[in-house]
């Protein structure tokens, strides 16, 4: 059995990411742990009733997944920072010393939303090998709507190198991102289930089966 912790900046990159993945692992009797790093505050424009069902929606898909667990740490999205790196390293150094999980799925840190990149760097700092010796695997995924945007040149373009053959999850991933009100809407809007599914046929095609989540393996212990 495998303990598995995922790392999202924002509710619903989870699901983008890597949702048929998180089920394949809980189908399998793995231990599935997820990380939301930040949340919506009224100081970034968010109403008190947009809050509160954004806290609902999180514990629907929550349950949804049956996760083993969730923790929700108390950044404020969009407000991350090379300022807020230090705090965001010791909130989740301690969430990851307590789970100590062998594998981490993260996001890609070339992502066009700046939350993204941060929260990468500070994984990287919780994922040193001498102060985390458990952690086994760690994984990049790609974000629908956020990894595919980023024009900057200088940024290295994602090029996966595992592929997760999610055919028999795809629908059901589709499922629990609808309980995210308003994060799916008709194409050309990036996340629709057209979109979602896609991206999901094309990492498959490149894969050799009907549907996968594709990612980038950042280090790997056997």
């Amino acid at each position: 059995m495998s303990i598995v912790a995922v790392i999202a900046p924002h509710p619903d990159d989870e699901t983008l990411g890597c949702g048929g993945t998180i089920l394949k692992h809980l189908n399998a009797g793995d231990e599935v742990h997820w990380i939301i790093v930040t949340q919506i505050s009224e100081e970034v424009g968010f109403s008190k009733d947009r809050i509160r069902t954004r806290r609902n929606e999180v514990k629907q898909v929550a349950d949804a997944y049956n996760m083993t667990s969730y923790s929700w740490l108390e950044h404020v999205a969009t407000t991350l920072s090379p300022n807020t790196l230090s705090d965001l390293i010791g909130d989740l150094s301690g969430v990851i010393n307590r789970l100590k999980p062998d594998q981490l799925y993260v996001p890609y840190p070339g992502d066009i939303h700046s939350d993204h990149e941060v929260v990468f760097n500070a994984i990287a700092a919780c994922s040193k090998s001498f102060r985390y010796p458990f952690i086994k695997k760690i994984c990049c995924y790609e974000t629908l709507s956020e990894t595919e945007f980023s024009v900057n040149p200088m940024n290295p373009v994602f090029k996966p190198n595992l592929f997760v053959d999610i055919s028999d999850y795809l629908e059901r991933k589709i499922d629990i991102m609808h309980l995210y009100k308003g994060e799916i809407l008709p194409v050309p809007f990036p996340r629709s289930e057209e979109n979602m599914r896609a991206l999901a046929r094309y990492r498959g095609a490149v894969a050799g089966c009907s549907m996968a989540e594709a990612f980038m393996i950042l280090k790997e212990v056997i």
